[in-house]
């Protein structure tokens, strides 16, 4: 296996384990919510003026799916929707009281993660994490113009 391929099954295998690791506690803590509602949830709460199409665009689905998510948040009361007095035709989205409340756990979840996770990131250099992060960027843009290039669209 070359270099490029130990470090894209690397990115897979990191990527797996966390999620698996951090799979068990999530699900406890945010019984009877699904993944993509914490991820809404999650979206809004950190997003001003949020609204499908944006939502769409982050969370890699259709605004459709996104629609049928949001109506299904609406009526648990978990989410809010509002328009402008400028654009009567946008929908946004806050969080209510309940959204709030499944925000917060879920951001303290990650700040849990983070700390059991800190002593692999302690000694890693500014000029490291630079490196990675310009090699995560070309990637990145590489990808979406591949994506372009294929004709694909999230929405």
């Amino acid at each position: 296996m070359n270099k490029r391929e130990e470090v894209l099954e690397g990115f897979s295998e990191v990527f797996n384990k966390r999620a698996w690791l951090d799979k068990a506690k999530m699900e406890t803590a945010l019984a009877g919510y699904t993944a993509s509602e914490v991820h809404c949830i999650e979206f809004i709460g950190k997003h001003q003026d949020p609204n499908v199409t944006k939502m769409a665009e982050s969370m890699y689905m259709t605004r459709g799916a996104i629609s049928k998510l949001t109506k299904k948040m609406l009526k648990k009361k978990y989410i809010e929707s509002y328009q402008k007095a400028d654009n009567k035709k946008e929908i946004y989205f806050k969080l209510t009281e309940e959204g709030e409340n499944v925000f917060n756990i879920h951001e303290q979840l990650h700040k849990e993660f983070e700390e059991r996770d800190k002593e692999v990131f302690a000694p890693v250099t500014e000029e490291q994490y630079d490196a990675f992060l310009t090699f995560l960027e070309r990637y990145n843009q590489h990808l979406e113009a591949e994506i372009k290039k294929q004709g694909l669209t999230i929405n």
